[in-house]
């Protein structure tokens, strides 16, 4: 690793780019499936779905690429094989399984979830253990956009038409209190 002199000892440099290759390897394990499924989901919500993961995949991409370019800052190298990525990565695949359109939102709801989850350890890591603000810093606009790509998925899910009060139906309205 070249020498980096930022004001972060060579032990932190490396604990952070083991951090951001971890990162980097869940995204791109993460557009793997995410492309897959903008491929093959078909049925009533093809359009919708097919958007709105060609939307989040080019997001993703954005991501990967700045990722590798912040290792690269910090004097690292970004891991860049399908082999790395498999050993690094925790998002978890599913071979040979073609499921339906709200089973393919279900799994990258919960692969987004996994991401958050391990995008907020990082970030605890970089910032106490590492001191690495800049990197912490940038982890938290990841988590963030993973956050709403996860909440439109949920969304996606949760379906359930409003009334016209903008209640769902079946739920409890307290009636409104006159003044």
């Amino acid at each position: 690793m070249p020498k980096v002199n930022i004001g972060l000892t060579e032990e932190q440099l490396h604990g952070v780019i083991d951090l951001l290759n971890s990162d980097l390897a869940d995204q791109y394990l993460l557009i793997i499936k995410t492309k897959k499924y903008h491929w093959d989901v078909i049925g009533p919500q093809f359009r919708t779905l097919h958007e709105l993961w060609e939307e989040q995949y080019e997001a993703i991409t954005i991501n990967i690429d700045e990722t590798a370019e912040r290792i690269r800052a910090l004097g690292g190298y970004p891991v860049g094989t399908a082999e790395g990525f498999l050993k690094l990565g925790t998002i978890r695949e599913h071979p040979n399984d073609l499921p339906n359109a709200n089973k393919m939102v279900e799994r990258l709801v919960v692969d987004h979830e996994q991401i958050i989850r391990n995008l907020r350890d990082h970030i605890d890591q970089c910032g106490e253990k590492y001191h690495d603000e800049g990197t912490a810093d940038f982890l938290t606009g990841m988590m963030e956009q993973h956050e709403e790509m996860a909440w439109m998925l949920r969304s996606f899910l949760e379906g359930q038409e409003l009334d016209p009060s903008g209640e769902r139906p079946g739920s409890e309205t307290k009636p409104a209190v006159k003044a």
